[in-house]
């Protein structure tokens, strides 16, 4: 990988400034990990209602990623720390391991109605499945943000944060549409009862060959830094003192648990636009809650198409605040924030395509917000000592929310009437809250010494 001779040598870290073809092979793997994230989250509504789940119960399912996700981040963060394999690296080991296992999931996952299992049985085998693929998405994507972690300076953090969204969300939109596309290309979109479409299955199995390739052109390219080298570029000793998670955990640097509020509202909110979005369309726009009928399915194709139009919206603005600084940075997070609110707000009222379309784009903008901007805020905030296990231990920033707003599902949902359009409003309140609370984040860069 191809490297500017050029240094920063500011405070502690001495991290080279990367050339920008660097940023991009760094960044590009991203593309294949966040399609298979994109079709589970796009279509695990529409998987598990067609194999016969009830709709007051799908909380459960959606349980299931976050939890895979706290058990597994934290662990490859802290033993990726501690790894250092020749001509494979630090990180890419993980990336490997992960991105097989995905794979070979992404596979068996659609199939879940078809091996012949009564209603019962294979919700458990969508359930177990489910997973095993985020287990395996979750190892194989962490790698991706430790790297930047590892290797870019303060000055290009925010364009490659950007850029990471970016790959990640044009593997997004490609994977949303696939459904769509398949059934205009005359793939059947409706199956036997219990069993998913063609459309569907297709959607998988070409998003796990494009993974497959994707993942492999990122551990051809990038050469990580040896331990030498690392502990050179970041000022800390080679051989510094082995902590803990515990111990690594109460060192963290307090911005790691302000930016974990503002992410506790935004993943919340986004937790219950996956579980009950393709309900909220079906019955706002389609006036169906019937999973079996023509009106349902197409609204599954709908949801997929403004899952792409929000990944769109979510790559331009990507590009838009590619480039923010210590002065912008947080008032592009709260109008990223508001932007989000009255996304939700429509999806939640709108009985119109066209509004549901422009609500997307807005959710677009908040997706890449919540995905980028507290990323640059906590690596500037890291030392390069334990940045894995840091980088792993704030997923559960993503992760515990979804928990609780599943949890909480199954009293607020009957609470609510048991109307889904009144969970996305909750959403939106959710936002507001997340962006009145980016306020309370205060910047530090230990490379600016701040």
């Amino acid at each position: 990988m191809t490297k500017q001779s050029s240094n920063t040598t500011v405070g502690k870290k001495m991290l080279p400034t990367l050339a920008l073809s660097t940023l991009m092979l760094m960044t590009f793997g991203n593309l294949g990990t966040s399609m298979a994230f994109s079709l589970q989250s796009a279509n695990m509504g529409r998987i598990f209602q067609t194999l016969g789940a009830d709709p007051t119960k799908l909380g459960f399912f959606f349980i299931l990623p976050p939890l895979a996700g706290m058990l597994v981040q934290p662990l490859v963060g802290y033993f990726s720390d501690r790894t250092w394999i020749p001509k494979i690296g630090r990180r890419l080991p993980y990336l490997i391991l992960g991105s097989v296992v995905a794979i070979i999931v992404m596979v068996l996952l659609p199939n879940s109605g078809s091996f012949g299992f009564k209603t019962s049985t294979a919700l458990w085998f969508g359930a177990i499945a489910i997973l095993f693929m985020d287990l395996s998405s979750n190892m194989s994507m962490q790698p991706f943000k430790m790297m930047i972690s590892d290797m870019v300076n303060d000055e290009q953090k925010d364009f490659a944060w950007s850029w990471q969204t970016i790959w990640g969300n044009i593997g997004g939109v490609i994977a949303n549409l696939f459904p769509y596309i398949f059934t205009a290309l005359g793939v059947a979109n409706v199956a036997t009862e219990g069993q998913l479409p063609a459309s569907v299955k297709l959607a998988f199995y070409v998003g796990a060959i494009i993974l497959a390739v994707s993942a492999a052109f990122t551990i051809w390219k990038v050469e990580e830094y040896d331990p030498k080298t690392y502990a050179k570029y970041h000022g800390i000793e080679e051989n510094r003192e082995k902590l803990s998670m515990v111990q690594i955990l109460v060192k963290a640097p307090k911005v790691f648990w302000t930016l974990g509020l503002v992410e506790f509202f935004s993943w919340a909110g986004f937790q219950y636009l996956w579980t009950y979005g393709t309900g909220t369309v079906a019955q706002n726009i389609w006036h169906t809650v019937d999973a079996a009928s023509k009106g349902f399915q197409a609204a599954g194709n709908w949801f997929g198409v403004l899952s792409a139009i929000e990944t769109v919206a979510a790559i331009v603005w990507g590009i838009m605040i590619s480039r923010l600084n210590n002065k912008t940075r947080k008032p592009a997070y709260t109008l990223g924030m508001l932007l989000g609110a009255v996304g939700f707000y429509l999806v939640a009222t709108t009985h119109s395509q066209a509004m549901s379309a422009v609500a997307f784009v807005f959710l677009g903008i908040a997706w890449v917000t919540m995905n980028a901007i507290p990323f640059t805020i906590l690596t500037n905030a890291l030392d390069g000592s334990h940045d894995g296990t840091y980088m792993g231990l704030f997923n559960s920033w993503i992760c515990l929310p979804q928990i609780v707003a599943s949890v909480a599902s199954f009293a607020l949902f009957p609470a609510l009437g048991n109307f889904m359009p009144h969970m996305i409003l909750v959403s939106a309140v959710l936002f507001l809250i997340g962006a009145l609370s980016v306020w309370i984040i205060k910047e530090t860069s230990v490379e600016h010494g701040l």
